[in-house]
């Protein structure tokens, strides 16, 4: 399952005094270890800091408030100065989703941000970008039309906030305005070029971003500057949507860079925007050498890539992650200039490595896996050896299939045995994930049995998490049944279709798979025997699993004639 990931990046008045900048990380931080601080960027000429932290959406709303309520607190705007536009303590906070999150679920959570901003701390608040309830304050400079200074004449009339609009007083004298919403990831990346002239930088940024370059007559660049009857400049639009682009030279490097913002990663994927810079960049005889992410990357916007890229290799794309990542830095040399580390770029290795987590039973090795299943700790035990028997399955599945679409002579064919590979892929996935969570489950029993039960009213309580353990200690080799059952056809399809030369690991798969669901279900059978009463919604996953595990013997045995017959033929 996707994690569910979401960052913000608010920007507060304050860029000077570091105690009050203190405060205010703090407050977010305080929320726990399901938010992690990515950065903090103080800005002195601006009085201005922008600070960016991620996690999970509801950690990350809860965040977002509090650093806006202390912000409120130590930030009198009646006193600010700085050159940056502004209009409130907190001048806006914007919620980005990066993964298992669309941009309409944080719209809704940053609407409902805004109405609890606006209800308990009295902050007016302007909703912008995809959370605007007006088309034109999907423009934030709209909503921050006339600043700080401005909102005397604004709040409580036509143009007042969404959310807590009232006239100009006191409160809101002190606050200022925030204006809350959300919007894509940015993605702010340079393309190294093989040479030192911005002009011939900035002329491949002209080329591909979104607003282009204005017009002249003649269409030479010495012509004279075209405008419209209002006297507006008129513009040839750029080849990629959602970007905005400069050409400039780097010192520290000694080369120019076409430096990019990708505003919509939707319209724009990072791949074609390195793809068309380099069209754009040979063009004007000059070449694309590497590619620098600024900041941080969503993991999505590298595996898109490796898939645009294999897909124009004619390869699988049905390998795992951290191959995808390695192919998608050398396509677009993201390491040409410094070393690229996924657990330093990449927003959710960065927020996995700045969570504190135990360690997991699939991060051991293949020797430790075996010895702390042989110690003597009932964990892990059979529910996880069972996951990991399916994960194996689907494993030589997905092989089978991998090595099948790059089968010399069969070209024609690799779209088909990718298909599989990536189905393949994400069995194993889920099915890797089963094996901690089955150990989990057990651990959880135990808790539950460990329980005081010296009142009634403990006795009550421990009985009441016993069988809520107890049942979720079912439902997990249940998962991995029913996950196990989805490996059979596609062990089928590579056994059918796919390389002979592989027929035998199509085949051990098959063993596997049936050993996983028969394990499942002994599990489920065990752990179900302990539910006093019983429950129902056991009783009905248990007549399921026999079911499913009649129709498993069936599947292997089919499987297993197909593999004799291929073996035979060899």
């Amino acid at each position: 399952m996707e994690q569910r990931i979401i960052e913000c990046v608010p920007n507060f008045s304050e860029g000077r005094d570091k105690e009050i900048i203190k405060c205010i990380t703090d407050a977010i931080e305080s929320v726990g270890a399901e938010v992690a601080l990515l950065d903090v960027d103080p800005g002195e000429a601006t009085n201005r800091t922008v600070v960016t932290f991620a996690g999970t959406p509801e950690a990350v709303v809860e965040a977002a408030f509090r650093g806006i309520s202390k912000a409120a607190e130590l930030i009198d705007m009646s006193k600010h100065h700085g050159a940056h536009p502004r209009m409130g303590a907190t001048d806006v906070c914007p919620l980005v989703p990066v993964s298992g999150v669309s941009l309409e679920e944080c719209a809704e959570l940053a609407r409902a941000l805004a109405e609890r901003v606006a209800t308990e701390l009295h902050i007016p608040v302007y909703a912008y970008e995809s959370a605007a309830f007006r088309p034109e304050r999907k423009n934030l400079a709209v909503c921050r039309r006339g600043e700080y200074e401005g909102l005397s004449e604004r709040l409580g009339g036509e143009d007042g906030a969404d959310f807590g609009d009232r006239p100009f007083d006191e409160a809101a004298a002190r606050t200022g305005a925030t204006a809350i919403g959300s919007r894509d990831f940015l993605i702010a990346v340079n393309f190294n070029l093989n040479t030192t002239s911005t002009r011939r930088a900035n002329a491949i940024a002209f080329d591909v971003r979104e607003k282009g370059r204005q017009l002249r007559e003649g269409g030479k660049l010495t012509g004279k500057p075209l405008f419209d009857e209002n006297g507006k400049p008129l513009m040839q639009p750029g080849t990629l949507k959602g970007t905005k682009a400069i050409g400039w030279y780097i010192d520290e490097y000694g080369i120019a860079q076409v430096s990019m913002n990708i505003t919509d990663a939707a319209a724009t994927p990072l791949h074609r925007a390195f793809d068309e810079v380099c069209r754009r960049a040979d063009a004007r005889g000059v070449r694309v050498t590497g590619t620098e992410i600024v900041g941080l990357v969503p993991r999505k916007a590298l595996l898109d890539a490796a898939d645009w890229f294999l897909t124009r290799q004619q390869r699988s794309l049905g390998i795992p992650d951290s191959e995808k990542i390695r192919l998608a830095v050398r396509s677009m040399g993201l390491d040409e200039l410094k070393p690229f580390e996924p657990a330093e770029k990449v927003i959710e290795d960065v927020l996995a490595a700045r969570r504190p987590q135990a360690p997991r039973l699939v991060d051991l090795t293949a020797r430790k896996f075996a010895e702390t299943t042989a110690s003597e700790s009932p964990a892990p035990g059979g529910g996880s050896v069972a996951a990991y028997m399916g994960a194996l399955a689907a494993a030589l599945g997905t092989m089978v299939a991998n090595l099948s679409a790059h089968k010399a002579g069969w070209d024609d064919r690799w779209e088909e045995f990718s298909d599989m590979a990536v189905q393949g892929q994400a069995l194993m996935e889920r099915l890797l994930q089963l094996v901690d969570r089955d150990t989990e489950a057990f651990n959880a029993c135990m808790a539950a049995y460990g329980m005081p039960k010296g009142s009634d009213a403990e006795r009550m309580r421990r009985d009441e998490a016993i069988r809520t353990a107890l049942v979720g200690s079912v439902r997990i080799p249940y998962s991995t049944l029913c996950e196990t059952m989805a490996i059979f056809p596609l062990l089928k399809q590579v056994a059918l279709q796919g390389n002979p030369a592989c027929a035998s690991d199509a085949g051990v798969g098959a063993l596997a798979a049936r050993a996983a669901v028969h394990g499942a279900v002994l599990n489920m059978r065990i752990n179900a025997g302990d539910i006093k009463p019983a429950d129902a919604s056991v009783t009905e996953m248990l007549a399921e699993a026999a079911d499913m595990q009649r129709r498993a013997d069936a599947a292997e045995a089919e499987i297993l004639g197909i593999v004799n017959n291929k073996i035979a033929a060899v």
